[in-house]
């Protein structure tokens, strides 16, 4: 196995990014039994820049893919609810929008792939046919037209003849392939922000490089804007632009991807960092952060992350920490920072 490499790459931001195309603020989803009500994810907020990547991480059952879904309206269970204060792109506040209405936001604004393409292309329908689909209900365009944008959106996902390949079923793709057409679809309605919910994680080394490659020039030859949920350190460093930390459901800590891999602030973050394989994986155990994380019916009080943390104190146990910044453009909710030197904690 080769180690993941968390130094994020040497080149600078661009500018775009510091303008939002999306700001979430106290995004919450709740689960709830006609009794009690728990939230999964907590009060979640943060910008995503125009033309930047967001890396949203943590462990299994975090609440990345909720969150996003939730974002897509895409939760099925009526035992889930979303509220948010505000939910704003394009210039308006889209969680004010009724079902009819956010059915033009869908797709057309913002776009997501999933982790299990075979389990969202339809196994009946060709592939070209699927985009094309797309393509007409989304710009109005003719058969003719939208058969034609979607060979030409096959090929720029690296499908290899694509006219060939437009008349082929999801079957007869291997699995790098079904991803690309996934993304292809997901293209087709030309959204500003594309939501990939871990879109390698099924797939080998080198395909996975292939697919992490080609976001990024989508990204840069079409000026989108990615949310790219993911449990990959290393892949975030490579990717991305920003990081967002959730741990059960509630954003623990977010900034510039090199600053916080370097610094960072949060108990849970260091702790996460700390397990990644390193250049002596081979020679010794892997570490790992003691504990579970808590189940969505028994969230405990105080911080979340206070029973697997060595810092925790009784503050951490009965005081909910909020988001303060520490270095430029970097918030955390720890009461008890990395680097803090005088052990005392963040101030009340």
């Amino acid at each position: 196995m080769i180690a993941p490499d968390l130094t994020p790459p040497l080149a600078p931001k661009p500018a775009s990014a510091r303008t939002p195309i999306l700001s979430v603020e106290r995004l919450t989803v709740e689960s709830h039994d006609g009794t009690t009500r728990r939230a999964i994810v907590d009060g979640l907020s943060f910008d995503l820049g125009e033309g930047e990547i967001l890396g949203l991480v943590g462990e299994s059952g975090s609440g990345k893919t909720m969150a996003c879904r939730a974002l897509m309206r895409l939760l099925t269970s009526p035992n889930l609810s979303i509220s948010a204060d505000a939910i704003r792109t394009g210039g308006r506040d889209i969680s004010k929008l009724g079902e009819a209405d956010f059915a033009k936001v869908r797709g057309r604004e913002m776009g997501m792939i999933f982790q299990n393409p075979s389990s969202h292309l339809d196994p009946v329908m060709r592939i070209g046919e699927q985009i094309a689909e797309t393509v007409r209900i989304a710009k109005g365009a003719s058969r003719r037209e939208a058969k034609a944008e979607a060979v030409e959106i096959l090929r720029q996902v690296g499908i290899p003849d694509p006219v060939a390949r437009a008349e082929a079923y999801a079957h007869e793709f291997s699995g790098g392939m079904r991803q690309r057409a996934m993304i292809a679809v997901a293209l087709a309605s030309d959204p500003k922000i594309l939501i990939a919910d871990e879109p390698t994680t099924a797939l080998d080394v080198t395909v996975q490089a292939q697919v992490l490659r080609l976001l990024k020039d989508l990204r840069d030859k079409r000026g989108m804007s990615l949310i790219f949920i993911t449990h990959d350190l290393g892949v975030v460093a490579q990717l991305c632009d920003q990081i967002a930390v959730l741990y059960a459901g509630r954003l623990c800590e977010k900034g510039p991807v090199r600053q916080v891999l370097r610094h960072p602030r949060h108990r849970y973050t260091a702790g996460l960092i700390a397990c990644q394989p390193g250049g002596d994986a081979g020679l010794r155990r892997l570490r790992t952060i003691d504990g579970q994380p808590p189940s969505p019916f028994a969230m405990p009080p105080g911080c979340r992350f206070h029973p697997r943390c060595s810092h925790a104190t009784e503050r951490c146990r009965s005081e909910q920490p909020r988001l303060v910044p520490f270095d430029p453009g970097e918030v955390a909710a720890c009461f008890h920072p990395v680097g803090d030197p005088s052990g005392l904690g963040v101030p009340a």
